[in-house]
């Protein structure tokens, strides 16, 4: 399984951050309009995130819900048949909810630096630092941390959980 180390925070100030992250990044920014249909999953996450007609990934990823750096373990499946797959796993397991939202990705080093526009939710930062095969989690801590104080993001900006669960609360 791939992993990473992720933080998620929200944004108070989207345009100073934004400002902040096009001076450091090396890559981007790149704007992805995506769609993650969630499904019903006994252990983890399961969504198909939808890019268009004919673009999509299958995504089942595990992590604990914490507000600091904490490790994901996860896998991708390509599809070009995104919306056959939704109907296949929304009459197998059930759709939990749909998270929409356009993404701004730039890459700072192994980090992908997400500044997200959720529908319903609002303004997020997310980070994640993608790690290799010979990183350890302590590692990928170290780099979110030090980037974090670099973008002047702080404890209290931070969130535990995902999107799906942020927008299954505001029900």
């Amino acid at each position: 399984m791939k992993r990473n180390v992720e933080i998620k925070a929200r944004l108070a100030d989207p345009g100073a951050i934004r400002e902040l992250v096009e001076q450091i990044a090396d890559e981007g920014p790149a704007v992805i309009e995506q769609e993650d249909t969630f499904f019903h999953c006994e252990r983890g996450r399961l969504k198909l995130r939808k890019f268009s007609e004919s673009r999509g990934e299958l995504i089942y990823y595990d992590r604990s819900d914490s507000t600091g750096p904490s490790e994901c373990r996860y896998l991708i499946c390509p599809t070009s048949e995104p919306a056959s797959l939704i109907e296949i796993l929304s009459r197998a397991l059930g759709v939990r909810g749909v998270v929409r939202k356009r993404r701004t990705l730039y890459m700072v080093g192994q980090t992908r630096v997400h500044l997200d526009e959720v529908k319903q939710l609002g303004q997020f930062l997310e980070l994640e630092v993608v790690l290799a095969c010979e990183q350890s989690t302590s590692d990928g801590e170290r780099i979110a941390e030090r980037l974090m104080g670099r973008l002047g993001i702080k404890e209290s900006d931070l969130i535990e959980t995902a999107y799906i669960d942020l927008l299954d609360e505001a029900e």
